[in-house]
């Protein structure tokens, strides 16, 4: 368990801090993670990585010459943000272009992309490789699918030494993706990892037992075994990585014994000595061999053996020197260190005056975020039990985290008098940076994109609202690419806008429609309870999730349905606009 915390909602922002403090000939904090502290080539491509904390010595402790250029840092298992990933890219480009290179899990995949999409905007080519080693997580035909592990190191070290040694940003993408189609991991948990300020670990496995195929932010494995003697582990890790080796394999392999938090290096030399047996005997040679702890999983009772297989290629810069925090290998030049410049301000600004009515009408936006966040705060611990079902059980702190810096913001500028737009927008930025996430980056996105379509006017007819809820609707869809059917918060969220629209274009009133669109999304979370997960962490372990619903259509359903009633009420017909708004039939004009 996590002791030493002040407040576990800082504990991320605070050992990140003491982090750079107690490594400063290494990195230098940007706001939103780490960069090298040292000067780098001109023209040299820039290695981003990056990943929610709790997993160290990955993602900060891998920067410095010979590996990563910078680090986006999120808060507890949870992704950076997009703004987060962009501010770091900035800082860490030398002029050579950025490859961002993380594992794939969907609140990575969000905000990278979107951080690659802003970077390329700006003229600065950025480019992406995931990372698919763990086997467990998907079929080999499915390989694209698979989570990224411990084969984090081997990626980031390979294409690291390629940008360190002036290959260009088309020769450091060409050997990432190398690297990880030839990287395989298989993991292991005795017990489960605890949050800081959790009572209670995210999981438990049954005495004398092991899970097997867990992942790294404290989901549970998807099969239970009796617990195996040393030798067993050894043969049963070895056995299922040679199962699944890549087609042009070769017989030199990189082998990785990972300790995720918990277990000694003593036990672990113990089981590489029976590894390195293994694979001598299946007439593999092992070329620079990593044991120890490289990729955790804050207390994780647990650990992983992954599997490089070289080429000469990837052997030259596999063996090539690094020199970081957590990860150091032969000997790099001194390096001058180099000065930078205080984080670029990159917050919008209000460029207009707020209208009346959209000053109005952001002062609504924002008392709704009140009780956004009040109902998320109220429910933050079913949520979390919930999501930790079949998930790693951050879905109710990774909400409370967004919706608090969400509510703040909206009351900050609501109060200074902005418009519903920049009120709607500031929240959602907020609730993007706060939460990470795959939350974080939807609500988010579709909260910026609910203010967009509001807008700042002079007069608001009944249709914006109807166009709000599709902005809303349309954003989620559209970047988290979730069907009906895949167990998301999408299974709430479109029966919610169906009878939304259905109940506003027959004429009922705002609030009336809501009320309607509320009662739907709740009935089609609970349904979500019969689906097996086809996206998201949950879907490695489908079996589990059956007969829970989905944390995320389950919060959405608590979220409208405090909405509709909150628009209903006496409380919202004190708020200027919101008496108007909340009684204005479909077809009549909004003030």
């Amino acid at each position: 368990m996590t002791l030493i915390f002040d407040n576990p909602a800082d504990f991320a922002d605070e050992a990140l801090d003491g982090f750079v403090a107690a490594n400063r000939g290494y990195v230098v904090r940007v706001d939103g993670g780490v960069v090298r502290s040292t000067e780098m080539t001109s023209g040299q491509v820039a290695l981003v990585i990056g990943g929610g904390s709790g997993h160290y010595p990955a993602f900060a402790g891998l920067v410095g010459p010979g590996l990563a250029a910078g680090s986006a840092c999120g808060n507890m298992f949870a992704s950076p943000a997009a703004g987060q990933v962009y501010r770091v890219a900035k800082a860490a480009n030398a002029g050579g272009g950025v490859l961002l290179s993380y594992g794939n899990y969907a609140g990575d995949v969000l905000h990278f992309g979107q951080a690659q999409l802003r970077l390329n905007a700006e003229g600065i080519e950025t480019r992406t490789v995931l990372v698919t080693d763990d086997i467990a997580s998907a079929p080999l035909d499915q390989i694209e699918k698979r989570r990224g592990i411990a084969g984090d190191l081997t990626v980031f070290k390979i294409a690291g030494a390629a940008a360190e040694a002036g290959l260009n940003l088309d020769e450091v993408e060409r050997l990432a993706i190398k690297t990880n189609h030839r990287t395989r991991s298989l993991g292991v948990a005795f017990d489960g990892c605890t949050l800081p300020g959790a009572s209670e670990p995210l999981f438990h496995v049954p005495a004398g037992q092991m899970s097997l195929g867990l992942g790294i932010h404290g989901e549970p494995g998807i099969s239970e075994h009796p617990m195996p003697t040393a030798s067993e582990l050894a043969e049963l890790l070895v056995s299922r990585l040679l199962e699944d080796k890549p087609d042009d394999a070769g017989d030199r392999v990189v082998a990785i014994v990972n300790g995720l938090g918990t277990v000694k290096y003593d036990e672990l030399f113990l089981l590489f000595g029976k590894v390195e047996k293994l694979l001598s005997a299946a007439n593999l040679t092992v070329l620079e061999p990593e044991c120890g702890e490289l990729v955790t999983s804050l207390d994780m009772s647990g650990l992983s053996l992954t599997l490089l297989w070289l080429d000469d290629e990837l052997e030259q810069f596999w063996a090539a020197p690094a020199d970081t925090p957590a990860f150091r290998r032969g000997n790099t030049a001194p390096r001058t260190r180099r000065e930078l410049s205080s984080a670029e301000d990159t917050a919008d600004e209000e460029t207009e005056k707020a209208t009346a009515a959209s000053a109005n009408l952001g002062r609504l936006a924002a008392a709704v975020l009140a009780q956004v966040r009040d109902v998320v705060v109220e429910h933050e611990s079913e949520l979390g039990d919930l999501d930790a079902i079949a998930g790693d059980g951050d879905h109710g702190i990774g909400m409370r985290r967004g919706v608090d810096a969400a509510a703040a913001a909206g009351e900050q500028n609501a109060a200074a008098g902005a418009s519903v737009e920049r009120v709607l927008t500031a929240a959602g930025e907020a609730w993007s940076e706060r939460a990470g996430g795959t939350s974080g980056a939807l609500w988010g996105t579709a909260v910026m994109a609910a203010g967009l379509a509001l807008g700042n006017r002079d007069s608001y007819a009944a249709g914006d609202a109807n166009a709000a809820v599709s902005a809303f609707s349309n954003a989620i869809t559209e970047l988290g690419k979730a069907e009906p059917g895949d167990k998301t918060m999408v299974d709430a969220l479109l029966p919610f806008r169906a009878a939304f629209e259905e109940a506003f274009d027959g004429g009922a009133s705002l609030a009336d429609a809501l009320t309607t669109a509320a009662a739907a999304a709740n009935e089609a979370a609970r349904r979500t309870a019969d689906l097996r997960p086809l996206k998201g962490r949950a879907r490695p372990l489908a079996e589990k999730s059956l007969g829970h619903p989905d944390p995320g259509a389950v919060s959405f359903g608590l979220i409208a349905e405090r909405v509709a009633t909150y628009l209903a009420s006496d409380a919202a017909d004190s708020t200027p606009a919101a008496s108007h708004m909340a009684s204005t039939a479909g077809n009549g004009a909004m003030e």
